[in-house]
């Protein structure tokens, strides 16, 4: 086995608990564990954390498939326009082209595994990250989250 930083592309890989890139975008920080140049381009595993209230607007992937495994806290989610309550141990597949949103129904952070296939979502969140840490302080400059949301076949939808 090879860890992180013995890493190639065809060989297996340990990610160890203190390895990963952490990403901070919509409010969620993302520690990626494992992406496409990891995977081949199979997969991307992220450990997920969400504040209280928190979570993105309804929108639809049209690239991945996203399955999400709650470790803590709860979450609700809106898939084919239907909410549904999950807490710790529960899961959420929600394939590519489907409707869906989240939203942290805790009072303290949650968190969440998410993976997606293939991979390209930790790349789309990414960039989302650079422009909300360009922002600082202030709102993100919303036409180029718009523009990434193109580039990487995401977009936001009306919930019903």
């Amino acid at each position: 086995m090879y860890t992180a930083e013995s890493f190639s592309a065809t060989s297996p890989i340990i990610v160890f608990p203190d390895e990963g890139q952490t990403l901070e975008a919509f409010g969620d920080t993302a520690l990626v564990k494992l992406g496409g140049e990891h995977t081949n381009g199979s997969l991307a595993l992220v450990l997920c954390s969400t504040p209280p209230g928190g979570g993105p607007p309804p929108h639809r992937h049209l690239n991945e498939d996203e399955l999400f495994l709650v470790l803590e806290g709860r979450y609700r989610f809106l898939v084919n326009g239907d909410w549904t309550e999950v807490g710790p141990g529960g899961v959420a597949y929600v394939p590519r082209g489907t409707v869906h949103t989240f939203s942290n129904i805790s009072d303290v952070t949650s968190r969440t595994w998410v993976i997606t296939t293939p991979s390209g979502f930790e790349t789309f969140f990414g960039k989302c990250a650079a422009v909300f840490a360009d922002a600082q302080s202030g709102p993100p400059n919303m036409p180029h989250i718009l523009s990434i949301c193109g580039e990487h076949g995401i977009e936001f939808v009306s919930p019903a």
